[in-house]
C-alpha cells in the first residue's frame, strides 16, 4: 500500500482516450546525461522542470544533446547555462535519481516535472505513483481507485506505458494485482523492472547485484 495523503481524485476521466505523447519541440529542451548504477540515464527539461528521463539503453539517449554529467555527485560547476536556479534543480533531481539506482530510498516527490504534454487522465495516474514509496509496490488497481477511477486499471497501464518520466515517477513499482510484473516500456522491459525492484529492495525481490 501506498501514501495518499497528496492525492487528488479525478472522478470521470478513465474512459478519456489515452493520448499519445505529443512530439516534444527539442529545441525548446535542454538536456544532459549522466551515469548511474543502471547505465547512462538523460533528462530533458524546460523552465518548468523535467520533460523527460530516458533510461540506459534507450535510442533516445542520442538525441539527449548539451551536457553530460560525470561521475555521481553533480555540481552547478558541471552545468554551463545562464539559468543558475533551473540549473541547481535539475542537478538535484539528477543527484536523486543516481542514489535512488544506487540504492538509496530517495523521495523523488518535490521533482518538478513539464507536464504540458502531458493529459488529465495521465497526470492524475502520475500523481498517484509518485506517492508509492521506495521499496514499496502498488497495482495498477490501487492506483486507479487512488485516482477515484475504480475499474481502470486497464487505464493506468496504458498511461504508465507511456510514462515519459520513468524512475521519477516509479512506474516500475506498480504490479499486477496478484504481484506479477507486466508491462514496462524501458529497455530491457520487465528484467530492467525487476533489476530496480531488486535495487530498492521491494518485498518480494532480493537484491542479487547492482553490477551484474
Amino acid at each position: 500500500m501506498f501514501d495518499r495523503r497528496n492525492e487528488t481524485p479525478t472522478a470521470g476521466i478513465a474512459n478519456a482516450a489515452i493520448a499519445a505523447p505529443k512530439p516534444s519541440t527539442r529545441g525548446e529542451l535542454d538536456g544532459l546525461t549522466f551515469e548511474t548504477a543502471l547505465g547512462t540515464c538523460g533528462v530533458r527539461w524546460s523552465d518548468l522542470g523535467i520533460a523527460e528521463v530516458v533510461m540506459p539503453g534507450s535510442p533516445a539517449l542520442r538525441d539527449v544533446c548539451g551536457i553530460r554529467m560525470p561521475g555521481a555527485t553533480p555540481s552547478r560547476r558541471a552545468l554551463t547555462t545562464d539559468a543558475s536556479a533551473v540549473m541547481d534543480v535539475i542537478a538535484e533531481a539528477v543527484a536523486g535519481i543516481v542514489a535512488l539506482l544506487a540504492g538509496e530510498r530517495r523521495d523523488l516527490r518535490s521533482v518538478a516535472l513539464d507536464e504540458r504534454a502531458v493529459d488529465p487522465f495521465r497526470r492524475a495516474v502520475y500523481a498517484a505513483t509518485r506517492e508509492i514509496a521506495p521499496g514499496s509496490t502498488a497495482s495498477y488497481g490501487e492506483i486507479a481507485r487512488a485516482i477515484g477511477e475504480p475499474g481502470s486499471a486497464r487505464e493506468v497501464g496504458a498511461a504508465l506505458g507511456v510514462n515519459p518520466f520513468p524512475i521519477v515517477v516509479p512506474c516500475h513499482r506498480v504490479l499486477a494485482a496478484d504481484g506479477a510484473l507486466h508491462g514496462f516500456s524501458a529497455p530491457g522491459g520487465i528484467a530492467t523492472k525487476r533489476r530496480m525492484l531488486e535495487i530498492e529492495c521491494a518485498p518480494g525481490f532480493v537484491q542479487q547485484t547492482l553490477f551484474a
